[in-house]
């Protein structure tokens, strides 16, 4: 069922409006890295003066080198870290429209849903991303104390929570967020395995950027999947 539901999110590239929601989610995208990028830089030369050394980049001179390419080159390499609170972050704006253009096409047979109000889906997301941060926080603990299994814990850790989240933001459009609570229990492994297999990829440079909105067209489908049971 999983490996279905991606398979039809894959499929749907070829639709004007998922590929322009897809190009909106990966601007936002490039623009919350590029912007947490900034931010790093900024601390850096705040730190430690005018210029430092990094990896990969060379001599940071903070404005100058926001553009270089070896910047760029550091900048792919930081999604690896940052992807799991972006793709967090960009579920409020985007999961409405992807799942609107899924149900159009696969489910057309459906009355339609009733959209949850961006305010509610933005303050969800909020409390969310704070979990999701503080939760990794935590979690580096557990890294240091079991170095080998690091990966392991990061992905089954943040599998967890995408997947909770990125499921009730979609099953909420269709039985409120009671019945998007219930139906989350009752699945829990489907949707833990589903967001675990999200959490994977979201950790591999440039591949990252086509999760999160990929990720809304699939647990859409994985709803619509699990309500028939």
């Amino acid at each position: 069922m999983i490996l279905a539901a991606f398979t039809k999110s894959l499929a749907q590239l070829s639709d004007p409006r998922f590929r322009r929601v897809l190009g909106m989610g990966i601007g936002l995208t490039l623009a919350l890295l590029f912007g947490a990028y900034a931010g790093l830089l900024w601390l850096v030369e705040w730190m430690t003066g005018d210029t430092t050394t990094l990896p990969l980049v060379g001599e940071v001179t903070w404005v100058g080198d926001l553009l270089s390419f070896g910047s760029l080159i550091f900048m792919v390499v930081l999604s690896a870290f940052l992807m799991v609170p972006v793709a967090s972050a960009i579920t409020s704006l985007f999961l409405d429209e992807v799942a609107q253009a899924v149900e159009d096409r696969h489910y057309s047979h459906l009355p339609a849903a009733a959209p949850v109000p961006f305010a509610d889906a933005l303050r969800d997301t909020l409390n969310f991303l704070g979990v999701l941060v503080a939760a990794n926080i935590l979690a580096i603990i557990l890294y240091v104390m079991l170095p080998f299994a690091a990966l392991f814990i990061f992905w089954g850790m943040n599998g967890f929570l995408l997947g909770r989240e990125y499921f009730t933001l979609a099953a909420m459009r269709r039985i409120g967020r009671d019945g998007a609570r219930a139906m989350r229990k009752k699945h829990l492994g489907t949707i833990w395995i589903a967001g675990v297999l999200m959490a994977m990829p979201l950790s591999i440079p440039l591949v990252n950027l086509l999760i999160p909105i990929l990720g809304a067209a699939t647990f859409t489908h994985i709803y619509h999947a699990l309500s028939r049971r």
